[in-house]
């Protein structure tokens, strides 16, 4: 992204009303990201956020759905959390609502805890790793980033991930490092 220097800054100021409304709407019918932002911020403040967070539920569950390449269904659904990932950090860059991110990272958690915990301690780590690194954004999200009460909120399933990547996998060092517990 391009820094902005005194000069340009002036330039942009000194444009009239209606060719800033032009770049606008020139931007947001080609960015999806400046859309979200001017939908959020400007047209629709009060449920604008909520909408982009279900829009982000229901990309997550098309990902879900989606077959992702792997040698195992291991491998594939590593893919498949770096896919849900992304999608989350799409919505982080424009929504700085941290309770949202929590409820989307916890919504990703459960499919690979839904599944039989046999799946992780296997010979294919990067599952555990990718599992463990965003139950860490989560851990990291609800106890430095939001208020003690969501604490409460998320702790009992934080925990109960915890111990089962621990009792699976913790001769990973991404498990070995997290906290037994919150």
């Amino acid at each position: 992204m391009p820094i902005l220097d005194k000069a340009t800054k002036e330039q942009i100021k000194k444009l009239d009303h209606s060719t800033l409304q032009d770049i606008v709407v020139k931007l947001a019918s080609k960015e999806k990201l400046v859309y979200d932002y001017i939908f959020i911020n400007y047209l629709d403040k009060e449920l604008g956020e909520n909408e982009l967070f279900e829009a982000t539920k229901n990309d997550l569950e098309v990902i879900f759905r989606k077959r992702f390449k792997g040698f195992s269904q291991e491998l594939q659904l590593a893919n498949m959390l770096g896919a849900c990932i992304k999608r989350i950090n799409e919505f982080t860059k424009i929504s700085k609502n941290k309770a949202l991110e929590a409820d989307l990272l916890l919504y990703v958690l459960e499919v690979p805890f839904s599944l039989t915990p046999m799946m992780f301690g296997t010979c294919f780590t990067q599952y555990d790793t990718k599992v463990a690194m965003i139950l860490k954004r989560l851990i990291n999200v609800v106890t430095k980033k939001l208020h003690e009460d969501y604490k409460i909120e998320y702790q009992e399933a934080i925990n109960d991930y915890l111990q089962i990547l621990h009792h699976r996998s913790n001769h990973i060092d991404t498990v070995y490092h997290l906290p037994k517990s919150i």
